[in-house]
């Protein structure tokens, strides 16, 4: 059984980090991985062997090539599925926990990057989400609008029946947005920022893809 979080305090302070860019990782999303590079199957095994939490963030311009910045804000996840293939990699999924921020990173004793992390402005991750001032069946709207001007298609019936937190965030890890509107979207404080910041994206994307001018959304 998975441990309970209630609380910041109960999260580590010290996270080691997994460097990945246009990828979000939202509280209680997701996210699969095929981890084969030797540091990083190296921060696997640390972390199976302790607490199985690792953060997922993006980096930025800044540092050098090998250690390029990180962004200021992350996700972190908790390992819940873990499988070795033959050929030594790990496929593994980490559920979303707590956003953080991304404090002072660590002189490099291990081979992985590890920073210290603040959980405090984002404690709100570990209560249960609301759906509590969002506008579905705009977001559906947008979807729509986003996916016919690309000429694409989903089914339907498990959008519109899907839980609200499960599709934002489904969409908001999916959808080939940019970095910075990755970044965006995992940093809207609730689930409802998160609505609203995906549905403008959508309509923005759609307005391109039509030829019309984003302005027009305003």
């Amino acid at each position: 059984m998975s441990p309970a979080y209630t609380k910041a305090d109960d999260l580590p302070a010290v996270l080691p980090v997994f460097p990945l860019d246009a990828v979000l990782l939202p509280p209680r999303g997701m996210l699969p991985l095929n981890v084969f590079e030797p540091r990083y199957l190296n921060m696997i095994d640390d972390a199976m062997a302790s607490d199985r939490i690792i953060g997922i963030v993006q980096t930025v311009k800044g540092g050098d090539r090998e250690r390029p910045a990180l962004a200021g804000v992350g996700g972190a996840g908790r390992i819940t599925s873990f499988a070795e293939t033959q050929d030594g990699r790990y496929l593994i999924t980490l559920t979303g926990i707590c956003r953080f921020r991304t404090g002072a990173e660590l002189p490099g004793a291990m081979p992985y990057r590890q920073v210290r992390a603040d959980f405090r402005a984002f404690e709100i991750d570990l209560a249960p989400s609301s759906d509590s001032g969002i506008d579905r069946a705009g977001l559906l709207a947008a979807l729509r609008r986003y996916l016919a001007s690309r000429e694409m298609d989903v089914d339907w019936s498990s959008a519109d029946e899907a839980p609200m937190e499960a599709l934002v965030n489904s969409l908001s890890m999916a959808l080939p947005f940019s970095g910075s509107e990755k970044q965006a979207l995992l940093e809207a404080l609730t689930l409802a920022d998160r609505a609203e910041t995906l549905a403008i994206l959508l309509k923005i994307e759609a307005a391109g893809e039509d030829g019309d001018s984003p302005s027009a959304l305003q």
